[in-house]
């Protein structure tokens, strides 16, 4: 992903503030540019402020301080209907009463739009969505993975630079989620359209993002592409949501640029990335990856830390082994190993010697 500049900003929030009661803010000093043509995902827990970030943008909601803009321009005084947003929200929000078609057409005809030109949209937005012999259908005879099909033919019809989406799969079982994340994010490629999406499903935001936000307290906690949130945390907030994560906490014992030396609870002493400690005698939680863990002395490499470990639970999960130990102190330290025919299977009540290497091991903030 390329660094963004501000001047290069499709939607830019620019100090924003949000507070319902005057005294609390649900959204603090807010500030996030993003580029034309990027999918961008809001994550964070309830109440972190990632919807009403999306609501702002939107126009339901209005910044009690600060700025949005939209392609260069300030839109906070702008009523939604006139911003030329596209939204898809989680319940559909079809009109019942019309047909799909109908339904499709009604964002036309608020726009003045002829009728043969209507109908030659409805049709391409529809075939999109692989929805195209449904036009004559009403809501109700469809089922809920069809009609959130149909809310994102609605959302496109216009053909919106922007699109908003609010938890849109939510309501949908595993196996077509994933499929609509698919489909979404290959279409906003496709059609280069610029989205906003919110959801609390860290799955979903680390597959479909260009970037993702991940928000906490009315805050952006870490703003990055998926892969980088996942392997370089800068806090324990975001190593602890993103993803399965080990922690062990100590205090450092030595500092360096790229290294320091920790001193867990439990008296052993590992080395790990100073991410987010400062000095000797800093609390840190130590954050490692369950993956980053080798459970097989023979495949270590050389500098790997070890520390001895008791089996509590080994459970087969089909494509993966996990196994819950006893580390440290800690009885929820998690390793995923494959299912390889070479892998080894552990039973509980085992001692064995774990390993990992100090670049895998980051020192985060307490």
């Amino acid at each position: 992903m390329k660094q963004v500049k501000n001047d290069e900003a499709f939607v830019a929030f620019e100090r924003v503030q949000k507070s319902y009661d005057g005294e609390v803010l649900v959204v603090k000093d807010l500030n996030l540019t993003i580029p034309k043509g990027e999918f961008l995902t809001l994550l964070g827990p309830s109440g972190s402020g990632k919807t009403t970030c999306l609501m702002m943008l939107a126009g339901f909601e209005t910044a009690t301080h600060g700025d949005i803009r939209l392609d260069g321009v300030s839109v906070n005084n702008i009523p939604p209907h006139k911003r030329g947003i596209g939204m898809v929200f989680q319940n559909y929000a079809l009109f019942p009463h019309m047909t799909v078609g109908e339904n499709l057409s009604f964002p036309l005809e608020v726009r003045k739009m002829g009728k043969a030109e209507r109908e030659t949209k409805v049709k391409r937005a529809l075939d999109m969505v692989q929805m195209g012999d449904f036009a004559a259908r009403r809501p109700a005879q469809m089922s809920g993975g069809q009609q959130q099909r149909v809310a994102l033919a609605r959302a496109l019809v216009f053909e919106p630079e922007l699109v908003l989406m609010d938890e849109p799969l939510g309501a949908l079982d595993k196996q077509l989620r994933e499929t609509l994340q698919f489909e979404i994010t290959n279409l906003a490629h496709e059609l280069g359209i610029t989205v906003v999406y919110v959801t609390h499903d860290q799955t979903e935001a680390l597959t479909m993002s260009d970037r993702v936000a991940v928000f906490d307290d009315g805050r952006i906690q870490q703003l990055a592409p998926p892969d980088e949130l996942y392997e370089k945390p800068i806090n324990s907030f975001v190593a602890q949501f993103i993803g399965e994560n080990n922690t062990l906490t100590g205090v450092v014992q030595e500092i360096g640029a790229d290294r320091c030396t920790v001193r867990l609870d439990s008296g052993d002493i590992i080395d790990a990335m100073p991410v987010n400690v400062n000095a000797v005698g800093d609390r840190t939680k130590v954050s490692i990856r369950p993956e980053r863990v080798e459970i097989d002395k023979t495949r270590l490499q050389p500098g790997a830390h070890t520390l001895k470990a008791e089996v509590l639970e080994f459970i087969y999960m089909g494509d993966i082994f996990r196994t819950r130990l006893r580390v440290a102190g800690t009885d929820e330290f998690v390793i995923k190993t494959r299912n390889a025919p070479d892998q080894v299977r552990l039973t509980p009540g085992t001692q064995i010697e774990i390993g990992w290497l100090a670049q895998d091991c980051r020192a985060l903030d307490a």
